[in-house]
């Protein structure tokens, strides 16, 4: 009878063991200078691009780095070297990547029809997107995620900070502390743990992740959150003149993302606008009557794409479009003061 509890103690041991290797698995740049025949003074101009880690200068390309003021391209080059010794950057093979998967972290989304659906929640590591009309739950999806992915990962967490970059105003801190409350958690932790960010223009989007990585290279976060990522692309670009320019920073930014979610292991959960999709009376019954904004730039870089429709009453229909490795399959939840949770009947 009493080893029980010792058992149930090592194991929460190993669980909190385990996180840790995963919050800490991006090595920072300092590294490079303890390694040799790096100084300090190149970190830091490394470090004032948003360049935080090993990994994201092994990721990036000459072309990229030789725009930092100060960096030629005989330096980086030799940076880069030194980054390679460090990082793996070959093949591997599919047994060890097998591995790295098995141990990905899923964040529960509040309703366990959709965890289903999703096997286990929202993945760490990649993009979600998640398009509809408005008052389809997108923003209450987001805010219950930024609680539940500060629960441990025995719990469906992320055991992590969340970032929030709010394009529309949407943001609410009272439904955190309402959904807080609901997960049995301490409001004002919950709040002190997401670190919000209004946006007024797409430079300042895009300035928002170089800060990013920087906190991420101090603070152990578990997700990021933007509502939305398209629309101040689209205000800001009008008409098919721009349109080029428009998908070309969109994929630009689309990017930038990724590379944040691969170096730090976060989920990164981003929402989008429709339009209709069908505006020409023959293709009336043909398919779906709004299509996601951003075209194939958007498609190709999102992970998984989820549509959201509104439901009967509360209650709201998710169907995946497009996953690397999930049937497309559907699935409801409601929407109420406690945030998402099951459907009601």
């Amino acid at each position: 009878a009493m080893e029980a509890p010792a058992e149930a103690a090592a194991l929460q041991q190993a669980d909190e063991g385990a996180a840790e290797e995963y919050a800490s698995t991006a090595l920072p740049l300092a590294a490079l200078c303890e390694h040799g025949g790096v100084s300090a003074a190149d970190v830091r101009k490394l470090e004032a691009e948003g360049i935080h880690t090993v990994d994201a200068l092994a990721q990036r390309s000459v072309k990229d780095l030789v725009t930092i003021k100060g960096m030629s391209e005989v330096k980086i080059k030799k940076l880069q070297e030194k980054a390679y010794e460090l990082i793996p950057m070959g093949f591997t093979t599919a047994t060890a990547v097998h591995e790295q998967h098995m141990h990905r972290i899923f964040i529960s989304t509040g309703c366990k029809e959709v965890d289903d659906i999703l096997e286990g929640g929202v993945e760490t590591g990649c993009i979600t997107e998640i398009y509809g009309e408005f008052r389809c739950g997108k923003t209450q999806f987001c805010h219950t995620l930024a609680v539940t992915c500060q629960k441990e990962a025995t719990q469906g967490g992320g055991e992590g900070k969340c970032m929030y970059i709010d394009t529309e105003g949407n943001f609410r801190p009272q439904r955190l502390v309402q959904i807080a409350d609901a997960h049995g958690l301490d409001p004002e932790k919950v709040l002190d743990n997401v670190a919000y960010a209004r946006v007024h223009n797409t430079e300042h989007q895009n300035k928002l992740l170089i800060d990013a990585a920087a906190m991420m290279a101090s603070n152990r976060f578990a997700l990021i959150v933007v509502d939305s990522a398209t629309s101040l692309y689209r205000t800001e670009y009008k008409g098919r003149g721009e349109l080029s320019e428009r998908q070309v920073n969109l994929g630009r930014y689309l990017r930038q993302l990724q590379r944040l979610a691969d170096e730090f292991g976060v989920a990164i959960v981003v929402t989008n606008q429709v339009v209709q999709a069908n505006l020409d009376g023959a293709s009336m019954f043909a398919g779906p009557g709004v299509k996601p904004i951003g075209g194939n730039i958007m498609a190709h870089a999102t992970t998984t794409r989820l549509w959201f429709k509104k439901g009967r009453g509360e209650n709201r229909v998710v169907k995946i479009i497009s996953s690397p490795c999930l049937p497309e399959r559907d699935a409801q939840f409601s929407i109420s003061d406690n945030g998402v949770g099951d459907a009601q009947d």
